[in-house]
Formats: C-alpha cells, structure tokens, sequence
C-alpha cells in the first residue's frame, strides 16, 4: 500500500511539468518532518529529473526539512523531542559528542545509515552546535547518500521500473548500469563504515549521560 500512494505521488508531481521541482521539493521537506520515508522519493527523483537535478532537488528538499526539524526542536517542541529521545540510546552519545566535535559530528551521523535521518534533525536541535555550521555539514553528509539513491532511481528509467510493471532496457546498458552500481555501492559502504568507526571513537570518549 506504501508504495501505491508514493507511485500516485510521484506521478502527481511528473504532472506538474515546470511546477514539478518546487512540488517535489515541498513533499520532500513534509516527509523530513513527519517521519515519513524520503527514500522513495529520493529513488524518484532519479526518474524525474535525473542524476544531476534529481540530487539538486533532494539536496535542496532534505537540507529545508533538515533545518525545519532542527528550528521545532530548538524553539517550539524541546521536550517532546526530548522525551522522544529516550528511546535512542544513541542520540544521547551523539549529544554528547556534539559538544566536542561540533560539525564534524554532523558530518559523521550523515554519512553513516546508522542513525535515522528524521529523528537526528530534532536531535541536533537540542545541541550546542550553530544553525549555519549543521545546515553546512549536513549538506556535505548528505550528499553522497543522495546521489547514490537519486543514481540507483535513474537505473529505473521510468516511474514504472520502480516498482510497477517492468521497463525494457539493452543488455549493454544494464551491464554498463551494474558496472556504476557496484563501484558506486562500494565506495557508499567503504565511507559508512569509516563514518561509523570514526563516531564511535568520538562517542567513547565520554560516557553516556544517565
């Protein structure tokens, strides 16, 4: 059923012609506070408006999301964020970690798929860490996830080929396409690893507040 109202939606926006980036871009930044998956609209964008634009409007969509959750976590909601939190054992680390690593710990929970992308926007919004420095570093954490996704929706060729019906494409084309994946899925999980090991170096420095 998920995937039936994400492929109405992605058609809606298809539909929206010059229109269809900015609709993409809202339903992208509703998704990043509502706890709603963003990857199916990220794996769409590579169908939309390919590679290249398809990560300028992810990148554009989760950075406006990203920020809108930090501001509600920093003025409106705090303790419903706080209370959410609890159920995050490592958000409190995270936390904790901020205060001595500032930006490069932003850049770390971006990079590793370890830490849910909605949930860690409120999160750093009860740090220390500046708006301007975790807009910048959450942009470069990022930014390799989304292309890598926005470049695995593009395999696709059309909204049909993510998930209804089939699309036809040449041998050679899915070889050369298995070909980027695979060098493209390599280096994603080389840096997520990297990014994992590093976070926890930063946060076992200091316990876990209690």
């Amino acid at each position: 059923m998920r995937s039936d109202w994400m492929a109405a939606l992605l058609h809606q926006i298809q539909a929206q012609g010059p229109g269809a980036p900015a609709v993409f871009m809202a339903a992208y930044v509703v998704a990043s506070v509502s706890f709603l998956p963003a990857s199916p609209l990220t794996l769409g964008a590579g169908v939309l408006f390919g590679v290249l634009w398809g990560s300028v409007y992810v990148s554009l969509g989760s950075l406006l999301g990203a920020a809108a959750a930090f501001l509600v976590a920093r003025h409106l909601a705090r303790d419903w964020v706080e209370r959410e939190l609890r159920a995050v054992p490592r958000a409190a680390a995270i936390r904790s970690a901020v205060g001595r690593g500032g930006w490069r710990i932003v850049i770390l929970t971006r990079l590793s798929p370890a830490f849910p992308f909605t949930l860690i926007n409120y999160a750093f919004g009860l740090t220390d860490v500046g708006f301007g420095e975790y807009i910048l570093a959450s942009w470069v954490g990022m930014l390799p996830g989304t292309v890598v996704y926005v470049y695995l929706g593009s395999l696709a060729g059309d909204l049909t080929g993510l998930g209804v019906g089939s699309s036809a494409r040449t041998p050679a084309g899915w070889v050369w396409n298995a070909v980027g994946l695979a060098a493209t899925l390599a280096a994603t999980i080389y840096v997520a690893r990297a990014a994992r090991a590093a976070l926890r170096k930063e946060t076992a420095r200091r316990p876990t507040p209690s």
